[in-house]
């Protein structure tokens, strides 16, 4: 099933919108595979509050952080400078430090990050050996090399794939096809950035089966194509949508054996760093109390070390 824009927007829970900010969302200070040879870079993740992406995505629940109007000139600088005045981890000391700049939304929409705004932004950054912000693949465009200018340290791009499987990501309202994000690619890496692409694990329509199916091949796809890093993102509900669909049998949380399956098949045949998202583990099923934290810390490591690690056993079985 497609939902249409206005579907996408009617089936949305209710819930008070957040006004624009000078202070950020959330500023967290996580350790991340720099490469997938072992190598490591501490990272700065700046949770920015911005207005809403154009894209009304059927799995999209980022929204929530979101408020309504354009970004107002000088919020998102005044929520970074904010975030630098916070206590950063002693272990930075030395290390190759990164930073992530992300807004729900797109970095390079005039309506979400003012133009005016990027060369105080890149000021703000200069201390960072890379800089990583989202953006849509058909957002592309030659303001982004222009941005890319202003920092000392190397620009890479985050965006989302989803899927390779056409009819899938057609549902998905993403507006966009798979030849959208092979050209966002290209011209990004013709440029010297780096991508990252987001890819789903089991998003509507698939069965548990050829949900990994497709990951794997998306995963496939998005280290042929140069991507730096891929982050498969098991799908989850909450935002209305997705509660639809799984109510008409269209879809289903993965299991987390699924997850476990697909980042151990990827990082042991891959040349570029593969990750899982492991935000709300638990709420992927077939986890047991026995199994669920161990579980969690092995995916934890293989996500830190780009090596795989021997499965937990567990009675659960799942």
């Amino acid at each position: 099933m497609k939902f249409s824009t206005e579907q996408i927007l009617a089936l949305r829970p209710q819930l008070i919108r957040p006004q624009p900010s000078l202070l950020p969302v959330d500023v967290l200070h996580e350790l991340e595979a720099a490469d997938s040879y072992g190598n490591v870079a501490q990272v700065t993740t700046v949770l920015l509050r911005g207005s809403e992406c154009s894209f009304r995505c059927t799995m999209c629940d980022l929204w929530k952080s979101t408020h309504l109007g354009a970004t107002p000139i000088g919020n998102l600088p005044a929520q970074i400078q904010a975030a630098m005045a916070m206590p950063r981890p002693s272990s930075e000391l030395g290390a190759t430090r990164w930073i992530k700049l992300y807004n729900a939304s797109n970095f390079f929409a005039p309506y979400n990050v003012p133009t005016a705004d990027l060369p105080a932004i890149a000021e703000l950054v200069q201390d960072y050996d890379r800089v990583i912000v989202e953006n849509h693949p058909r957002l592309v465009s030659t303001k982004i090399a222009g941005f890319a200018e202003y920092l000392s340290g190397r620009l890479e791009v985050a965006m989302g794939l989803e899927t390779v499987e056409p009819s899938v990501l057609r549902n998905l309202n993403k507006q966009m096809t798979v030849d959208d994000v092979r050209r966002a690619i290209d011209d990004l890496t013709r440029q010297g950035i780096d991508v990252r692409l987001f890819v789903l694990l089991r998003p509507p329509g698939l069965s548990e089966a050829a949900g990994i199916e497709w990951c794997l091949a998306s995963i496939e796809a998005a280290r042929n194509w140069g991507a730096r890093h891929v982050s498969i993102i098991p799908v989850r509900g909450g935002n209305g949508a997705m509660e639809q669909l799984q109510a008409e049998g269209l879809f289903e949380p993965p299991l987390a054996s699924s997850l476990e399956q697909v980042l151990s098949e990827s990082v042991a045949k891959s040349t570029m760093v593969v990750s899982a998202d492991l935000w709300e583990w638990q709420r992927l099923r077939g986890l047991c109390s026995h199994c669920s934290q161990h579980r969690l810390q092995r995916m934890k490591h293989m996500n830190l070390t780009q090596s795989v690690v021997s499965p937990v056993a567990c009675f659960c079985s799942t």
